[in-house]
């Protein structure tokens, strides 16, 4: 047991509290507020990791009532990877928002608040501890949505919140129905409980299917998408590449959690149908995400129609029941969290710069803002899968573990999804180095430059306000930059990791 654990999620928690009181004293504090707290937190997530993936699984039993009573925190191989990418992606997030905004107290409150949701929702072992902070996760998820000037926001985060809290109702129903098979809300005394009740009755099979399509709410996997597209696209900049990068991506998380470790693998063996509908959606994402995302004119929502049907990848990992699969699928969520995170803020860096938010608004890109437009082009080629992105290895896992079960339609479409994921970005990436700058574009950029550059400019999304456009700031460029190196660095790091988290993965399997 290390005494470490409950500080993951108290840190956040009570950053929160303190830039929301710094707000009192002192207007716009809570951004230093909020760098000490989550620089706090990447060093608290950094040694659990350490401890997991070397020493062995650390857990915590909260306030000492020992389980199946007590609430238990659990730190093993796959929750250290998610909490770890949590608290960089956080803290990088914040770099890039000291000049992009949101600047307001309560937005910062609402930041470190939805941290400590993602956090504890990473590291729970009990299944309503996880609706809890899948509800606080949701909450200020919300709120960070709506915290642009325009009404397009808030538009946004009242759809988000609408069917937020059917997902999170449905979860909530078949928590409950658990609970009465079983008496425990435990995942480890679930997971024995439940074999004991009957993986094949009825009570079990209702919960599985509650939970499930609750959290497949939260991910956003087809048809089931409909909150993400609005929330990604209307929210600032910052908060676009923050929710794009984390909360479907814990929400992902939950789901291999509460499959493999409440239900198990046994229980898919038992229920086959259970399994080929996870494939089925899975499936079903990849391609619809993908169709829907060519045919986007606005780049913010072409990139969360992709987050569709990139999570489809991970669900498919996650239907093979196979260890290459799994990793394939862990390496894809943390592949597709710095890949789609730094394509986020990668756009919002260029509406910054240049006013460009639609697809046509991109072309000439590479003359007018090289380091953007290369940024973006180095980031969007790692998604389609080019090698030695990381986006190509986390593929190349989940399509070898589909091959190794023998699952031909579920590899066709894995192995199809690089050209679909080719399809929407070519076009950009041609748009941006094959093209020059069109003639209005120029004067129009010609002007901007000429403006005052203490004018203040709403962004075309409705989100927040804007610097002016043409200044961007060096934290900007400089998260970009580290994110599209992360994307081809990471991928040679797979090998080491995949041996680290083996034993994780092992445990979950058998």
């Amino acid at each position: 047991m290390s005494d470490l654990v409950p500080f993951a999620v108290a840190v956040p928690i009570v950053g929160s509290v303190l830039a929301l009181l710094a707000g009192l004293v002192r207007s716009k504090s809570g951004w230093p507020v909020a760098v000490v707290a989550s620089a706090v937190h990447v060093g608290v997530a950094a040694e659990l990791a350490r401890r997991a993936l070397f020493e062995g699984t650390v857990r915590y039993v909260v306030g000492g009532f020992e389980v199946p009573y007590g609430i238990e925190l659990v730190v093993d191989g796959l929750s250290a990877t998610v909490l770890g990418l949590v608290a960089v992606v956080s803290l990088g997030v914040l770099a890039y928002a000291r000049v992009a905004g949101p600047r307001s107290n309560p937005f910062y409150a609402a930041y470190l608040l939805l941290v400590a949701g993602l956090t504890g929702l990473t590291i729970t072992g009990d299944l309503f501890n996880m609706y809890v902070f899948l509800e606080i996760t949701g909450l200020a998820a919300y709120v960070v949505v709506a915290s642009g000037d325009g009404g397009r926001s808030a538009v946004a985060a009242l759809r988000y919140l609408l069917i937020g809290t059917v997902g999170a109702s449905l979860f909530l129903l078949g928590l409950g129905y658990a609970y009465i098979a079983t008496g425990t809300l435990n995942m480890g005394d679930l997971a024995t409980l439940l074999a004991e009740y009957g993986h094949t009755t009825t009570l079990v099979q209702t919960a599985f299917a509650f939970v499930v399509v609750g959290l497949l709410i939260k991910i956003a996997v087809f048809p089931l998408h409909t909150w993400q597209p609005e929330a990604y696209a209307a929210s600032p900049d910052s908060v676009s590449g923050l929710i794009s990068a984390l909360v479907s991506t814990v929400s992902a998380y939950a789901l291999i959690r509460v499959v493999y470790t409440v239900f198990t693998p046994e229980f898919l063996a038992a229920n086959p149908l259970a399994r080929d509908l996870l494939g089925v959606a899975a499936a079903v994402s990849i391609v619809a995400g993908s169709v829907l995302a060519v045919a986007q004119t606005e780049v913010k929502r072409m990139l969360a129609y992709s987050s569709v049907a990139q999570y489809g990848l991970v669900i498919a990992g996650v239907s093979l029941v196979n260890e290459t699969a799994m990793i394939g699928a862990l390496v894809h969520l943390v592949g597709h969290a710095i890949m789609k995170g730094g394509l986020f803020l990668t756009a919002g860096l260029v509406a910054t710069a240049t006013g460009a938010r639609t697809v046509d608004d991109y072309e000439g890109l590479a003359e007018r803002l090289p380091a953007g437009a290369t940024a973006f082009g180095v980031l969007a080629l790692a998604m389609v899968g080019i090698p030695p992105a990381v986006g190509f290895v986390g593929k190349w896992y989940i399509a070898l573990g589909a091959v190794e079960t023998e699952s031909w339609v579920l590899t066709a479409v894995i192995v199809g999804s690089t050209l679909l994921t080719l399809a929407y970005f070519a076009r950009l990436v041609e748009r941006m180095f094959f093209r020059e700058t069109p003639v209005a574009a120029g004067d129009a950029e010609a002007a901007r430059d000429d403006a005052d550059v203490g004018a203040d400019v709403t962004a075309a999304d409705g989100g927040d306000r804007l610097p002016a456009p043409g200044t961007v700031s060096l934290g900007m460029y400089a998260v970009v930059v580290a994110a599209a190196a992360l994307a081809v660095a990471l991928g040679a790091a797979v090998f080491e990791y995949a041996a680290l988290v083996e034993p994780t993965v092992t445990s979950l399997l058998s």
